[in-house]
């Protein structure tokens, strides 16, 4: 299920607005995650997202570093496309940290056992990281420290 493209502009800072009908398509099939592709000028960019409902109108968080990748101001008008997010944790694992969870089953027993935003935290955290050496560094540090019984975000990515 892929929506057909529609054409918006930034609400706030750092969110736009999804027509009603098309969350409703997502929702009313129980995808509240989605893949969101944004169309502007010779650009595009992807990313992983929410459905949020407030003040009664659906929104989509569109951060600063993908509007200034995309070099899309306030004024601008861009086209987005939005497809249903099937992945396990509404985001893509990166291959290094899957790696070392798959190697250690208490560690992954207790990520499974995350709430699926902390989760998402840890994953985007790692994603953060560019060299492939360092995603396993911290990986390690974060399995080492779920099974110190470790569940503060902030203490699980520490060096003990």
């Amino acid at each position: 299920m892929s929506t057909l493209a529609f054409e918006t502009h930034l609400h706030s800072g750092h969110t736009f607005i999804l027509p009603d009908k098309i969350a409703h398509n997502f929702l009313d099939q129980g995808y509240k995650r989605v893949i969101v592709t944004i169309l502007f000028d010779d650009r595009s960019t992807s990313f992983h997202a929410a459905i949020q409902k407030f003040n009664n109108q659906y929104h989509i968080t569109f951060n600063k570093a993908n509007q200034k990748k995309m070099k899309i101001f306030p004024s601008d008008y861009f086209t987005v496309e939005l497809t249903e997010d099937t992945s396990k944790y509404g985001v893509e694992m990166p291959e290094e940290f899957d790696a070392v969870l798959q190697s250690d089953p208490e560690a992954f027993e207790i990520f499974e056992s995350l709430t699926d935003g902390k989760k998402r935290s840890l994953i985007y955290f790692i994603l953060k990281i560019k060299n492939s050496q360092n995603r396993i560094n911290k990986a390690l540090i974060i399995t080492e420290n779920l099974k110190r019984g470790i569940r503060n975000a902030q203490e699980l990515i520490k060096k003990i």
